[in-house]
């Protein structure tokens, strides 16, 4: 017997199909309302919460690639990969705190020098009088979002960063515990096409996560090699921030940009030359031939959609809701595709549930 059938009847189960019609109309109407009141009243924690979604997902993915070269059970195994990854960002601090302290003192010096020479240059051009960094950098953090109450401070930010690893862990530890909770509150005729829905959606998160690591991992490594052999200071900086920037697509790649050159220019125009070649060879490298090749593994997006849902998320809901736009993006399309797919099969084919 399948999963979705040994659940028992759950709240919702209606058999009159007169009143089942009226119900999921009304549903409809209902849910759009919550939906409009939830992203204004609840951004926060919804965020929060996709935000340990994603991490479960990471984390489940690196239990399921343990699990091909370690037969061990799962527990064990996301064991290993949940300590492996307190491991690295337990090491990401303390390098970034002991070894890169002082040189984000200097990132930040050499980024407001450049940033005033062009904003004074383009004040006696007469595009932006009387305009200082300060009050631009200011203008633009203001313009990228409103900021919740719950990530308005360091406190609010390292806390809500422990919350989303706490909900990552636990959904990550019993991920058909939550699946099959959400799946008893729908129709009993609904619960196969949840799960097939829940299962394309996480397949396809877990392979657009780890491409997303791999092009991270790529972009940093060889950013810092680059900056090395041109003498471009902070490289070890640098190569750090633009494999972090490399998980928001199109933002990140331009924003760690603009910090490179302008480091670059800091220390002469032959290294800010050379840290444009850096920029735009990194990004050629990665844009047509690593991401193409992680493409057909994992999930292809298209930049234009990608880059509206961030400007939409980061309206929205801020930094997080940037960070987060492109998993939301692959989750939604590949919930639509299971949809149409399971929609578009004939009616005669059997179904075969997930187990």
């Amino acid at each position: 017997m399948s999963e979705a059938n040994q659940q028992g009847p759950g709240p919702t189960e209606i058999h009159d199909p007169r009143l089942r019609f009226e119900f999921k109309r009304a549903a409809i109407w209902i849910g759009m309302v919550l939906l409009a009141a939830g992203v204004v009243v609840l951004a926060g924690p919804l965020m929060l919460i996709a935000g340990g979604m994603v991490f479960a997902v990471m984390l489940d993915g690196g239990t399921r690639l343990l699990g091909r070269v370690l037969p061990i059970a799962r527990g064990w195994r996301l064991a290993m990969v949940i300590l492996a990854t307190f491991a690295f960002l337990g090491w990401v601090f303390w390098w970034a705190g002991t070894s890169l302290a002082g040189q984000f003192g200097e990132l930040r010096d050499a980024v407001t020098v450049q940033a005033n020479r062009l904003l004074d240059w383009a004040a006696s051009s007469g595009f932006f009088p009387d305009a200082d960094f300060s009050m631009v950098s200011g203008q633009v953090v203001g313009s990228v979002g409103r900021v919740t109450s719950i990530l308005g401070s360091a406190v609010g930010g390292l806390a809500a960063g422990l919350m989303i690893l706490v909900i990552g862990i636990f959904i990550a530890a019993e991920p058909r515990l939550y699946d099959r909770g959400i799946a008893w509150m729908l129709p009993t005729e609904s619960r196969s096409t949840f799960y097939e829905i829940s299962d394309r959606v996480g397949y396809n998160l877990r392979r657009l996560l780890a491409g997303r690591l791999v092009g991270m991992a790529f972009e940093g490594v060889f950013t810092y090699v680059m900056l090395l052999i041109g003498g471009v200071p902070l490289a070890a900086l640098l190569g750090l921030l633009t494999g972090l920037l490399a998980f928001i697509p199109n933002i990140g790649a331009i924003i760690s940009g603009l910090l490179m050159v302008a480091v670059g220019f800091s220390a002469g125009t032959e290294q800010g030359l050379w840290a444009i070649f850096v920029y735009f060879f990194v990004q050629n490298v990665d844009g047509y031939i690593v991401i193409p090749m992680i493409a057909k593994k994992t999930v292809d997006l298209a930049p234009a959609l990608v880059l509206a849902m961030q400007l939409i998320m980061g309206t929205l809901f801020g930094f997080l809701g940037l960070l987060l736009a492109d998993p939301i993006v692959a989750a939604i399309k590949a919930a639509l595709e299971a949809y149409a797919e399971e929609k578009n099969e004939p009616a005669t084919e059997t179904k075969t549930p997930p187990g």
